[in-house]
């Protein structure tokens, strides 16, 4: 299989002490990764060989990314549950001890402040793993005046995600054949030789995939190696998040395709708000007259109509009937669509399928269409699939 060639050049990133390393560092550098972003406050890999190259690991075989930038933040106390509700519009009343779930953190506006994965560790334990954004500071003031009993405080944890088609036979090899019962969105607590993890079915990749939260950041260099041992037979390669695969399953990037002057109507995440639950949570009563008026904006599918696009480095302006009705927040060249792809905000009017617009590109104005998202495998068959 030929591969196209990258098109995305990242600048130099010099390392200083200001910025977290993870447990995992050393061994990114040991396998050459070549690009560093900052999230949460610490390094994340971006690329190895390259961004096009690392998709094609990814689909075809299998991948281990350095996450551990995605932060816990522990919440415990008596009133644990009842504190975590109040976070989150998304109904907890059935989250059970083992499952986790993909949760909206809220502002009093009805803003998403962060989209973390929820997990319940205990009947009062819980973990938020954290997209980009302060949410232990928010957490902690919160609690300042809730009244509420909780202790709130980062734990040493630091996850690697292990994701891709062989992601399976590669953690079978690592933990034991148990990891295939493991149900979508359910984790465990185990132990990788005397090393103790959390191995949870999730992932930011739309492919099959695990995430392993490592409990003790001493050991982040031999889990490393132990996972690229059990992984050596199914062509495993360092990776990092994929945003070409992250796009083509329309998977939202926090800070990229929303912040918190967003909200889950506009992403088209309903689901993840309820509004007749008779617990309450920040955010709830604007969020009710959010529902009742309806959105103006809507977050869609855009296919581009060019040459192959490099991943844009900030927000497209859109235009139609020549006039600016929003902006694509996210642009990537498909290699396996042989299509430019690009989620975007735009005009409620303007988001029926079939839709022509125009994109701003720095380059050029580009002529795109609406069309329907996820762009690869709508059903999520790959990632869910037992």
């Amino acid at each position: 299989m030929t591969h196209a060639p990258s098109t995305y050049n990242a600048p130099a990133t010099a390392f200083g002490p200001r910025i977290r390393k993870s447990p995992f560092f050393e061994a990114t550098q040991r396998y050459g990764c070549k690009a560093y972003s900052v999230y949460n406050h610490m390094y994340l890999p971006l690329y190895y060989d390259d961004p096009v190259a690392d998709y094609w690991n990814l689909i075809n075989h299998v991948t281990v990314w350095d996450v551990a930038c995605q932060r816990q933040v522990e919440i415990t106390g008596p009133d644990a549950s009842r504190f975590v509700q109040y976070l989150t519009p998304r109904n907890l009343s059935r989250l059970s001890v083992g499952q986790c779930k993909y949760v909206f953190v809220t502002n009093e506006a009805g803003g998403v402040i962060n989209d973390p994965i929820l997990l319940r560790l205990g009947k009062n334990q819980f973990w938020l793993s954290l997209a980009d954004g302060d949410i232990l500071l928010w957490a902690q003031g919160v609690a300042l005046h809730s009244m509420m009993n909780v202790q709130i405080y980062e734990p040493d944890v630091s996850p690697l995600q292990v994701q891709g088609p062989k992601s399976l036979e590669t953690m079978q090899a690592l933990v034991g054949n148990w990891v295939s019962e493991l149900r979508y969105y359910w984790f465990q607590e185990a132990k990788i030789g005397h090393i103790p993890v959390i191995v949870s079915r999730t992932g930011w990749s739309s492919e099959r995939g695990y995430e392993i939260f490592l409990r003790d950041s001493r050991f982040g260099d031999e889990l490393w190696e132990r996972v690229m041992e059990a992984g050596k037979e199914f062509e495993i390669a360092p990776g990092a998040p994929s945003a070409i695969r992250r796009i083509e399953g329309s998977m939202l990037s926090y800070g990229a395709d929303m912040y918190m002057v967003e909200n889950p109507f506009e992403l088209g995440l309903e689901r993840l708000v309820d509004l007749d639950q008779d617990a309450d949570f920040i955010g709830k009563d604007a969020l009710r007259v959010i529902k009742s008026k309806g959105v103006s904006r809507h977050i869609c599918g855009l296919e581009i109509h060019a040459r192959p696009i490099s991943l844009n480095e900030q927000p497209w302006p859109v235009r139609a009937d020549d006039q600016p009705i929003g902006h694509v927040t996210s642009a990537v060249h498909s290699p396996r669509l042989q299509k430019n792809i690009a989620l975007a905000m735009l005009a409620t009017d303007y988001t029926t399928l079939g839709t022509k617009v125009t994109v701003e590109a720095p380059s050029d104005n580009l002529d795109a269409a609406v069309v329907p998202v996820p762009f690869y495998d709508p059903k999520k068959a790959l990632a869910t699939s037992i």
